[in-house]
């Protein structure tokens, strides 16, 4: 396979890491919004930090855009209990890595997030071109020698609900903008801009960076038990802008995901090195 082909389906099925916080914002200019007292809305958002990571698990749908690149829907179930575990579907609905990956026969994948890495499970076209193996395993610690769609997807382990609620704490600009309802429930929407040098994570801060990523706007609408119901998300990356929409709801549901057979499993590293190519 050529590196290429390799790197353009990496880039694509890792974007997809993403989706799980993702789409559009109020589409109100932040110089519109109506002004309120920082202060004010940080005790609740607090409240809402501690609530949403008790809760331990959730199910998610989402969309996700990045520039021409690529757009994707992804719904599935999250546990952020011990470290980011789950599985998503995830289908590929725009962009030019979208067309790639129509051209493997990939439309729709399977995700897992394990402790020790991402898997995608691709179909039996992109298969018969890995040695017949289904599922691509890519190590947490490898993510960065991707580049592009890889930094961006290395983020995922630090954008669980709760982080996303803590993430805009940050913001020098968080305020309340009133009540709304959200999927079928009572909100409270705060929104705020974050400056990636002003994160308190440092982590997380680092893989912004390592994405491109200087500043980025989040709206979230926290329901009357102090859960996130929506999260939304737009901000520049090296790839182009991304805009990203998740709905979140069954907090508390079962999460149990299981590792792919190791037969039916290609480490990504071992498919560039068969491919000819250098990983980093």
């Amino acid at each position: 396979m050529k590196r290429t082909t390799v790197r353009l389906t990496t880039a694509a099925a890792l974007t997809a890491l993403t989706a799980c916080t993702s789409s559009h914002s109020s589409g109100k200019p932040e110089q519109d919004r109506p002004a309120a007292s920082a202060p004010a809305a940080l005790p609740a958002l607090r409240t809402a930090e501690r609530s949403t990571e008790r809760a331990e698990t959730a199910r998610v749908s989402s969309t996700t855009v990045l520039g021409t690149q690529l757009s994707l829907t992804a719904d599935g179930v999250l546990s952020w209990r011990d470290g980011l575990s789950g599985a998503l579907t995830i289908d590929y609905t725009g962009g030019s890595a979208a067309e790639t990956m129509r051209g493997l026969g990939v439309t729709s994948m399977e995700a897992r997030y394990l402790s020790d890495a991402y898997y995608a499970r691709v179909g039996d076209t992109f298969a018969a071109k890995t040695g017949g193996k289904h599922w691509l395993r890519y190590a947490y610690d490898d993510l960065k020698t991707l580049g592009g769609g890889a930094d961006l997807a290395d983020q995922m382990r630090s954008t669980t609900p709760d982080q996303s609620v803590r993430l805009l704490l940050d913001s020098d600009d968080v305020r309340e903008l009133g009540r709304q309802t959200v999927d079928g429930q009572a909100t409270t929407h705060y929104a705020g801009t974050v400056d990636v040098e002003d994160v308190t994570d440092t982590e997380l801060q680092q893989r912004l960076q390592d994405a491109g990523v200087t500043a980025e706007t989040l709206d979230i609408w926290i329901n009357e038990k102090n859960l996130l119901v929506k999260k939304v998300e737009m901000t520049s990356t090296a790839n182009g802008r991304m805009t990203q929409t998740a709905h979140y709801s069954d907090y508390g549901v079962k999460v149990a995901v299981q590792k792919p057979p190791a037969a039916d499993t290609e480490d990504f590293k071992t498919l560039l090195s068969q491919s000819g190519t250098n990983p980093t």
